[in-house]
């Protein structure tokens, strides 16, 4: 990133156009399927869920869901809280002490 950003003014775009300008959307989408099929990575992917992935795998690792919600930009807790996953396997080994 350091060589991306070097020479770039704060309100610089990090990533332009092939003419300079603003990244549209669909053009970031195309960059990133085609990145996807260039790793060859079958598994289904958009923006959208590497932003739940990062969310999961912060909780997974122990992120306070607070912080994980002001990263996402959410007014309400309950909405990272249905936003998320969390697939630990220790989950599973734990008791409930009610039976």
């Amino acid at each position: 990133m350091r060589i991306i950003l070097d020479g770039k003014k704060a309100d610089d775009f990090v990533f332009e156009s092939n003419r300079g300008g603003k990244l549209t959307e669909m053009s970031a989408q195309k960059i990133f399927y085609t990145a996807l099929q260039k790793a060859n990575i079958l598994k289904p992917a958009s923006f959208h869920s590497l932003r739940h992935s990062f969310a999961t795998h912060l909780l997974e690792n122990g992120t306070d869901v607070r912080y994980v919600q002001e990263l996402l930009g959410h007014a309400n807790i309950r909405t990272t809280q249905l936003y998320t996953k969390v697939t630990n396997p220790n989950l599973k080994k734990i008791k409930s002490p009610l039976g």
